[in-house]
């Protein structure tokens, strides 16, 4: 036992010599376990229901939660917006939180139309913000940013025209991507709220 035990030493300091070289190489600090970081989102510049640009920079310095919606969707989006709703009243005490509904049918969403939208769900534009700009840019930052699928739908087949995600993203003050959550599952929603409980307190 006595001639194992520098061994176990040398392999544990090897394993740990290993983790301190991964984190290194991600660029990333050693810390306790938490959120995990999926992805840092690319540079956007978008709309508001005022017309003016919004980008990441805007958002940089707060924690957000973003999904994706259409104004003329009958599916999943008004359940979308009314659970961004309740997490809206829920979360008043964190201040520093925004909200973010994107839409992915710009052509139709302008910001006038997505102003009247806006102003039916009873959003305070301060927090929640409702953005459109160009379609390509919205699927991509959709699809690569917010790791959310987006395509087009078939009406014949019994689609909307556009099918996209039912998932809010969870963004952190850095603009990383640190959870997805289904809005049709009661756990997941309630996980959302603690997570950013966790996430703000970072």
């Amino acid at each position: 036992m006595k001639r194992q035990a520098p061994t176990l030493v040398l392999l544990g300091l090897g394993v740990a010599a290993a983790l301190a070289v991964l984190w290194t190489l991600a660029g990333a600090p050693v810390r306790e376990p938490g959120l995990p970081e999926l992805v840092k989102l690319p540079a956007f510049t978008l709309s508001d229901t005022a017309g003016r640009a919004v980008s990441q920079q805007d958002l940089a310095g707060h924690p957000w939660v973003a999904d994706l919606i259409f104004t003329t969707c009958a599916g999943i989006c008004p359940r979308m917006t009314s659970e961004m709703r309740r997490l809206d009243e829920d979360t008043r005490d964190l201040t520093e939180l925004r909200l973010v509904s994107i839409t992915v049918d710009p052509e139709r969403d302008t910001p006038e139309v997505l102003k009247a939208y806006a102003a039916r769900v009873g959003a305070d534009p301060r927090r929640w913000l409702f953005l459109t700009g160009d379609r390509a840019a919205i699927w991509q930052l959709a699809r690569e940013g917010l790791l959310l699928p987006v395509a087009e739908g078939n009406p014949k087949m019994g689609d909307e025209e556009i099918i996209h995600s039912q998932r809010f993203v969870l963004i952190d003050a850095r603009g990383v991507v640190r959870a997805t959550y289904d809005v049709r599952d009661g756990e997941a929603l309630a996980r959302l709220r603690t997570d950013l409980r966790q996430l703000t307190s970072e």
